[in-house]
């Protein structure tokens, strides 16, 4: 029996991949999530991939159950027949049978060192990532507003790997499904082209590419999103080409660094992810690590920056241009005017206004997840006035400037 526990320990890495997901599950709660009743914060989220497996498999070897895991093991490789780590699993399960094995990956005898490497980093950030899932009680801190038309969003953990979809109940985020995903060869924060990194921000699907329109490395599809955004642009970041999209149709999914910069999912994955996926409205946004915040706290949040929306249209209505002009950063930049000219530039025009009315509706308000602190604003705006009337869509980034949210940039979206 200590033979085959000394076995079950290095042939699984138990030790490395268990204790990851145990030790993520006991440890603290995430940034900006209050601890509260463990009965109210359950989670029942529906799984999403192999994980449900994956884990029976290692909750087996833990427990030194080496033909229950081999069970589990095939039922793995039945219900996704090129899943390699599970092939991996199998072969060390069988080998464990007839001598100690050293490492793990010592079944797969053809199996490159870097591979079994790749494949040891996807079963712990698959583990992990099943295993640390949040409450329903919480939502992602960057999901502040949807437009009504926006059915669902989406949101990436890079350093999770994984991805959650969350649909727009009325306003208010609500989980949907997770799944894994591979990132950048050099992880996140993209700033040039060709760095082999995945972008950090706020970003919106921008079309939809069919498999018959790609070579087999992308799978079932594509969706390209619009990185460079005009934050991205205004920092200097270049580059393009940045997709969501599938996998070879050999292989079942990469290991969590992989890509020239996209976000991959398995086949299977996108294609579900597919059906809520909307050209021009949903939006990606992609973080280091999320934050979520409990739903009060996210009310809170929402309010204060939707406060600060109203606060700017009712000065602009009031055409009193230092009121209007308090909203707006000192490094605001519109059609190559800096800030203080953009300012008279106004005045000279509010001076001919004798009444303004400003509507803005269908407002989405997402938050930046990297190191920057925005949030990009969308809207439909209706601007009439004694000599001029017209609607648009606008886009707003807004940052905290000396501890109160201004505006840096805006535009057509």
């Amino acid at each position: 029996m200590a033979s085959r526990l000394r076995q079950l320990a290095i042939v699984a890495t138990a030790g490395c991949l268990l204790t990851a997901g145990a030790a993520g599950a006991a440890g603290k709660a995430p940034r900006h999530l209050k601890k509260t009743n463990t009965h109210s914060t359950q989670a029942h989220f529906t799984d999403s991939g192999p994980e449900p497996l994956l884990a029976k498999v290692f909750d087996a070897i833990e427990t030194n159950r080496l033909d229950l895991a081999m069970q589990q093991t095939d039922a793995l490789i039945k219900a996704y027949p090129n899943f390699r780590l599970a092939h991996l699993i199998r072969g060390d399960l069988l080998l464990a049978r007839s001598r100690p094995l050293n490492s793990f990956g010592e079944g797969g005898n053809s199996t490159a060192l870097d591979k079994v490497a790749d494949l040891r980093d996807e079963a712990i950030v698959r583990l992990k990532g099943y295993r640390t899932k949040p409450g329903t009680d919480y939502v992602p801190r960057y999901l502040l507003q949807m437009h009504p038309e926006q059915r669902h969003a989406v949101v990436v953990d890079t350093q999770k790997s994984r991805l959650y979809l969350y649909q727009n109940d009325k306003g208010t985020p609500r989980f949907v499904a997770d799944y894994y995903i591979s990132q950048g060869k050099l992880g996140a924060e993209k700033s040039r082209e060709g760095d082999k990194k995945t972008p950090i921000g706020v970003y919106h699907v921008t079309s939809s590419l069919p498999r018959q329109k790609l070579t087999d490395f992308y799978g079932s599809g594509a969706f390209p999103i619009n990185y460079p955004n005009e934050w991205d642009k205004r920092q200097g970041r270049n580059g393009h080409g940045i997709w969501l999209h599938g996998t070879p149709s050999d292989t079942f999914s990469r290991p969590p660094k992989a890509s020239d910069g996209c976000v991959v999912l398995a086949n299977q994955d996108l294609d579900s992810l597919a059906k809520s996926l909307q050209v021009g409205l949903t939006p990606v946004i992609i973080s280091n690590s999320v934050e979520w915040l409990s739903l009060d706290d996210w009310q809170t949040e929402r309010s204060s920056l939707l406060k600060m929306i109203e606060e700017w249209r009712g000065d602009w209505e009031s055409r009193n241009i230092d009121a209007y002009a308090r909203h707006y950063s000192q490094k605001f930049n519109a059609d190559g005017q800096g800030y203080r000219d953009w300012v008279e530039h106004k005045r000279k025009v509010n001076g001919g206004k004798t009444w303004i009315k400003v509507g803005t509706g269908n407002i989405s308000m997402f938050r930046n997840p990297g190191r920057e602190e925005y949030v990009v604003v969308t809207f439909e705006q209706d601007y009439r006035s004694n000599n001029l009337s017209n609607q648009m869509k606008k886009r707003q980034y807004w940052i905290k400037e000396s501890g109160r949210w201004k505006i840096i940039y805006e535009g057509a979206a």
